[in-house]
């Protein structure tokens, strides 16, 4: 029987030394990896496999990381014989999930997220975020006002889950942030480059919406939900239009899965099991392809 299936693919915020490693055991996700490689101006592979952390982690190759990770996990499931009927990705895990709808090509995709990493890098260091847990959205919200000015600014970047939220904005306004919190059950710096997904990644916008816009699409075969409506849709314009707003835009990742899971249970593509636990928090079903079970249980419903 066919298993109706969301795909979700993961961030960067998912990227450790050793990642693919699992992949690469797979003929299918090997091959996809070595494609990967030969596209982009260097290797990423190597830097997955051996790291420093510190290279690793950084916006320009941490994009690229788990993208590679990404694609290679979806040659497994091709080669498996599934397809999706409806597709999200956590932030630059948006591009993954538009070749997974058909939108792009493997070469765009890379030559994609390269330009991505790239931009956003060259911004420089203007802020950070933090996750902060155990706080409904809405209170995030006022907090993150309270805490921030004009001149340094602070935001909601990202709603992962019900209790886990993202702020992001100017590393002083995050201090006050800290401070002012008093009711969070836990406040965590989140290791990324800058303050993603907040007004201080302006400078890279202009810049991104010409590589989209360069960028030959052709509408999905399947529903994208994407990060800054939360809504599916196969309308190009809209997937287009949504994948610029992103870099400044917050991801509404709680409602992104509700609409998943409205359509099919879910499985995350990519060496992450990040956005599997999100999901369960949000009441969505979501397995994960970094659980070496989840392709034999997918198999066995297909069999049934």
């Amino acid at each position: 029987m066919t298993v109706m299936l969301g795909y979700l693919f993961p961030g960067q915020g998912t990227v450790r030394v050793g990642m693919g490693a699992w992949l690469r055991r797979r003929p299918a996700a090997r091959d996809r990896l070595d494609e990967v490689d030969a596209l982009l101006s260097r290797p990423i592979s190597p830097l997955c496999a051996r790291g420093p952390l510190d290279r690793l982690v950084a916006t320009e190759h941490a994009q690229v990381a788990v993208t590679a990770c990404n694609l290679a996990a979806l040659a497994v499931l091709a080669e498996e014989g599934f397809e999706p009927c409806v597709v999200a990705g956590h932030s630059v895990g948006e591009l993954s999930a538009l070749h997974a709808a058909g939108v792009l090509d493997l070469a765009d995709t890379v030559r994609l997220v390269e330009a991505r990493s790239r931009l956003m890098a060259e911004v420089g260091v203007t802020g950070g975020m933090h996750a902060v847990m155990g706080l409904p959205v809405q209170e995030v919200e006022e907090l993150a006002a309270e805490a921030g000015t004009g001149d340094e600014p602070l935001v909601v970047g990202l709603e992962n889950a019900p209790g886990h939220v993202v702020v992001s904005g100017a590393l002083p306004a995050l201090g006050r942030l800290a401070a002012i919190a008093t009711g969070a059950r836990k406040i965590v710096p989140l290791q990324v480059g800058n303050a993603f997904h907040s007004p201080l990644m302006a400078a890279a916008v202009p810049g991104w919406a010409r590589a989209v816009r360069a960028a030959p699409m052709r509408p999905p075969r399947v529903p994208v939900v994407p990060n800054v409506t939360g809504e599916p849709t196969t309308d190009l314009d809209t997937i287009k239009e949504a994948l610029v707003a992103q870099l400044t835009g917050r991801v509404l990742w709680t409602g992104t899965v509700t609409a998943v899971d409205q359509i099919a249970p879910s499985v995350e593509v990519g060496d992450s099991k990040v956005l599997a636990g999100l999901s369960r928090r949000a009441g969505a079903r979501c397995l994960t392809m970094a659980d070496p079970a989840t392709l034999r249980r997918l198999s066995r419903e297909r069999a049934a």
